[in-house]
């Protein structure tokens, strides 16, 4: 049974999803919500489409190829390609948000989000540290932004209870790649810590 919901939580919290719920989450807390619900789906549709499934169809393409052997990447030589590509991906989310004008702070979630994976993926050839833990660590470090920049447009009290909802998350990714094997505590750690400090460094400094 513990097997089966670490299962679960990695997969529903796998970090190709954190950029949308991210996005899906601030257009609903944050000034974002001011534009019509049209454009709040566009973007949110447009980083799900971005950073999610073009990511897994690039995946599923080098494994039909016999490129990678797992589209799960257990094997950390396996995640140069597909990291690398995700990076991309990252970085075209960022551009398409600058050009559209949208706050700054919402330019460098997905920039950090870019920067994390870069460092996910260098200390990735050495060492297997957890992209699971630096993606729901970035999703919470964006949502403690929001409120250390007072840009919520909400209740302090539903503030405070989403950011402690994606705390609790943080801890359960992490115990999930840890139950599940494929990870060790000091993996998990270093994907919290990369995750934090890449999007505040750059929501902080630039947002």
């Amino acid at each position: 049974m513990i097997t089966e919901i670490a299962r679960f939580a990695s997969a529903t919290m796998s970090p190709l999803l954190m950029p949308f719920y991210g996005v899906f989450i601030a257009s609903w807390i944050s000034p974002l919500c001011l534009q019509p619900i049209g454009v709040q789906m566009k973007l949110t549709l447009i980083t799900l489409g971005v950073t999610c499934v073009t990511p897994i169809m690039f995946i599923a393409i080098l494994q039909n190829l016999n490129i990678i052997k797992d589209k799960r990447l257990d094997d950390p030589k396996e995640r140069t390609l597909p990291y690398g590509f995700a990076l991309v991906c990252y970085l075209a989310l960022a551009a398409y948000f600058a050009y559209i004008h949208q706050p700054m702070w919402m330019v460098m979630f997905a920039a950090g989000g870019a920067l994390t994976l870069l460092v996910t993926l260098l200390v990735n050839r050495v060492w297997k540290i957890s992209a699971h833990a630096a993606g729901v660590a970035g999703v919470t470090t964006m949502l403690y932004q929001i409120k250390a920049m007072n840009l919520e447009v909400i209740e302090p009290v539903w503030m405070v209870g989403i950011l402690l909802f994606s705390i609790v998350c943080c801890g359960v990714v992490g115990s999930a790649r840890i139950v599940l094997g494929k990870h060790s505590l000091g993996q998990v750690v270093a994907g919290y810590l990369n995750g934090i400090v890449c999007v505040s460094l750059l929501m902080r400094l630039f947002g």
